[in-house]
């Protein structure tokens, strides 16, 4: 409850870097988790960035062997202190405060991003899907969600302005996806209904039908 609570005071405080008002539900967190699984026999390193109060966090550490790593990219101060007092003392966990553009990444194996992806403008949309692909290791996978509705939403409320920024942002995210995306499922099991998207460096080629 404790958790909610700071969810929707953030929400309410830093709208357009939150994003959503209350933390992933559990159909939500586990398909965001999907391709979280056990490896074949060799160390796996996690990404999660803006992992927020951490209701998918806690998903991916119960899927995490001895060796694993999972690292933490959490720009709002007060979700960080949280993860740090809820995680800090795994070994496996480590906490990058900040935004993540700002931080060294590793390669990984799979990447979980809870960003909002929508708020933000083409500029840094195009710059974090490239830092994150960028960052998978061969075969790895980058999974995000976006709520269902929400472009149709913005575009019916916004003036003019942020109307062109949505515009612009949405087609950075449908040529990402257009190059990335190898899987899609909605899940109604949320609240709001949720679509998430399931990216690899390189998607593989569509089937011949012919």
């Amino acid at each position: 409850m404790a958790a909610m609570a700071l969810f929707f005071r953030e929400f309410v405080r830093t709208r357009r870097d939150t994003g959503a008002i209350a933390p992933s539900g559990p159909s939500l967190a586990s398909a965001l988790t999907r391709y979280v699984v056990p490896g074949s026999g060799r160390p796996r390193a996690v990404l999660e960035v803006g992992p927020g109060t951490g209701a998918v966090t806690r998903r991916v550490r119960a899927s995490m062997g001895s060796l694993d790593t999972l690292d933490l990219a959490e720009a709002n101060p007060r979700f960080a202190a949280l993860l740090q007092r809820t995680h800090g003392r795994d070994a496996r966990v480590r906490l990058l405060e900040g935004p993540v553009q700002e931080h060294e990444l590793g390669a990984y194996d799979t990447i979980v991003c809870g960003l909002p992806f929508a708020n933000f403008d083409e500029g840094t949309v195009e710059d974090l899907f490239g830092r994150l692909l960028g960052a998978l290791r061969p075969g790895g996978t980058l999974s995000f969600f976006a709520y269902a509705g929400l472009p149709v939403l913005r575009r019916t409320f916004a003036g003019d302005e942020e109307r062109r920024r949505a515009r612009r942002t949405q087609a950075v995210i449908a040529r990402t996806l257009q190059r990335h995306r190898f899987r899609a499922e909605t899940v109604l099991g949320n609240l709001p209904p949720a679509r998430v998207h399931h990216l690899a460096a390189v998607a593989p080629a569509p089937a011949y039908s012919g």
